[in-house]
């Protein structure tokens, strides 16, 4: 029989991984984290929902959170009603968010104390990839545990990773979204600037493109800053933030100096304050052609 399924984080992503596991006949229990209206459409379509993180952990063989931050994550794990309270053996907690290692590996200690198993597994993709069962999935934790739930990320995922101790999967997608997010705030740049010397950002791209530095984060950019496309790369600027600030958080633990974090950080933070937070990364580009203005 298929495990039923507790999920918490019902945002862009964990709403489209919630539609494919119903589509693909998964029993699945949910809980609010911040809005109704995709709970309540999941709901229509046969989940039921739970009181508290405990009732849901109670109710599901493996509990799934996709949710912004290792503090909100820490939330729903810990305490009278957290999700660790509701666990026993052989049940399995999978964060598919993006989070600090160092959190990560103290959860799993605390998880393994009440005989259950935890993943880190965070996404590369989009929404639309998740909605079709085509994610990447990087997951670390102990081999037994993924081994149990192989089958399902196989499910939701079309490029399943198994790449080492908990805690590893962390490691990778912030390095991966650290370069990612440096690369975009550097294609916005260079879109900005191209627009303000009066050079088409389409033969820019065509030029661009044309070489080695062809890769999908310029085209993702460039689809907003050619086509007015900002969905493309359906990433908020808020999120990148958080990510980058983490790795630069995680190389500062590891004596790592990172440098080349400092300015992304700084102008994603500032795109943030400034009221651009909900806005995709390609985005980016309103933002520097905003400094160069000002």
């Amino acid at each position: 029989m298929k495990p039923v399924i507790g999920f918490i984080g019902l945002g862009q992503m964990g709403a489209a991984m919630v539609e494919h596991m119903q589509n693909n006949d998964y029993s699945l229990v949910l809980l609010a984290n911040r809005s109704r209206t995709v709970i309540d459409a999941a709901l229509a379509r046969g989940a039921s929902e739970a009181s508290s993180a405990r009732e849901l952990a109670e109710k599901s063989d493996v509990v799934m959170l996709c949710i912004d931050t290792s503090k909100s994550v820490e939330g729903r794990m810990r305490g009278d009603d957290g999700i660790i309270a509701g666990l026993t053996e052989g049940k399995v907690v999978i964060d598919f968010g993006t989070s600090l290692p160092d959190s990560t590996r103290a959860l799993g200690v605390e998880v393994a104390a009440k005989g259950a198993g935890m993943l880190d597994a965070p996404l590369g993709r989009t929404p639309a990839h998740a909605l079709e069962g085509k994610l990447n999935i990087m997951a670390s934790g102990d081999q037994a545990v993924f081994d149990q739930v192989k089958d399902l990320l196989e499910v939701l995922g079309e490029n399943v990773f198994h790449l080492g101790d908990l805690g590893t999967g962390h490691t990778i997608k912030l390095l991966n979204n650290f370069f990612g997010m440096t690369l975009a705030n550097a294609l916005a740049e260079a879109f900005s600037t191209a627009e303000l010397a009066g050079v088409d950002s389409k033969k820019l791209y065509d030029v661009m493109a044309a070489g080695p530095l062809h890769c999908g984060m310029m085209d993702f950019v460039a689809a907003y800053a050619v086509d007015k496309d900002p969905d493309q790369l359906a990433f908020s600027i808020r999120n990148a933030r958080k990510d980058v600030t983490y790795y630069s958080t995680m190389a500062d633990g590891l004596g790592v100096p990172s440098i080349m974090s400092a300015g992304t950080k700084q102008a994603l933070g500032i795109a943030t304050n400034s009221g651009q937070g909900d806005d995709n990364v390609s985005m980016m580009v309103d933002f520097y052609r905003g400094l160069a203005r000002e």
